[in-house]
């Protein structure tokens, strides 16, 4: 059985939050997205900001946060940034739209208002630009994600590094990216059980310090990977 919550998110009836077990080893899990329509549709700046007033928080979630889980190829971090320079050639607007952090809110509402407001002002003191051309237009949509175990545990530092080398970008994402969501906290799953089981604040605060707008998934897995490396190291010259 499972439970789908408000964002759209299938949770086993345990709860699947938490990958930090009772035996203190790391479970690593997958996501899957099934993406559907909504029957909204933008070809304007004044569309797109009445199609974002009356969408629903799945919408919103799945077009910012889960952005980071289709690749994140571009500059951009949300499909709003993306889609004002591809579609609208509004370079300006595509860069304030990218500054927003969505991890910094506390909901997707207040997310939401954000978007808006810069939307608002962006449509008050520029000129309007034209429609996006056919091909171009955008189409507001909707997720449910459908978390499950990976087949992957670690039980030290040295089990994490090999996981992480081998894990499919989904999981990557969600224990990175999803997990801040969840924990509504700066920390991801990997920093949160380096500090909490293996008590090395040290490379936690390193992963906590991955800047994630910065950098592809497969980026990400790499500086995760060094910082990794460097600690099971330099622990080892300790205790030579």
């Amino acid at each position: 059985m499972a439970k789908v919550n408000k964002k759209g998110v299938s949770k086993s009836v345990k709860e699947q939050d938490s990958p930090i077990q009772k035996d203190k080893s790391f479970v690593f899990r997958d996501i899957v997205n099934v993406i559907k329509s909504t029957g909204l549709k933008a070809t304007t700046l004044p569309e797109i900001r009445d199609g974002l007033a009356m969408a629903s928080e799945n919408s919103i979630f799945h077009h910012t946060y889960q952005y980071f889980l289709r690749g994140h190829i571009t500059e951009h971090t949300n499909d709003f940034a993306q889609w004002a320079v591809e579609g609208l050639e509004e370079s300006a607007l595509a860069e304030r739209l990218s500054n927003i952090d969505p991890y910094s809110f506390r909901s997707t509402g207040d997310l939401r208002k954000e978007l808006l407001n810069v939307l608002d002002s962006y449509i008050e003191y520029f000129p309007e630009p034209r429609p996006a051309l056919p091909g171009y237009e955008f189409y507001f949509c909707e997720s449910v994600s459908f978390v499950f175990p990976a087949g992957l545990k670690a039980r030290n530092l040295a089990e994490m590094l090999m996981a992480i080398k081998y894990l499919d970008n989904s999981s990557l994402y969600y224990h990175f990216f999803e997990a801040r969501t969840r924990l509504r906290k700066k920390d991801d799953d990997f920093s949160k059980w380096i500090i909490d089981v293996m008590k090395a604040p040290e490379i936690a605060e390193r992963l906590n310090n991955i800047d994630p707008f910065m950098s592809t998934l497969e980026g990400i897995r790499e500086q995760i990977i060094a910082i990794l490396e460097e600690g099971i190291r330099k622990d080892m010259e300790v205790s030579i």
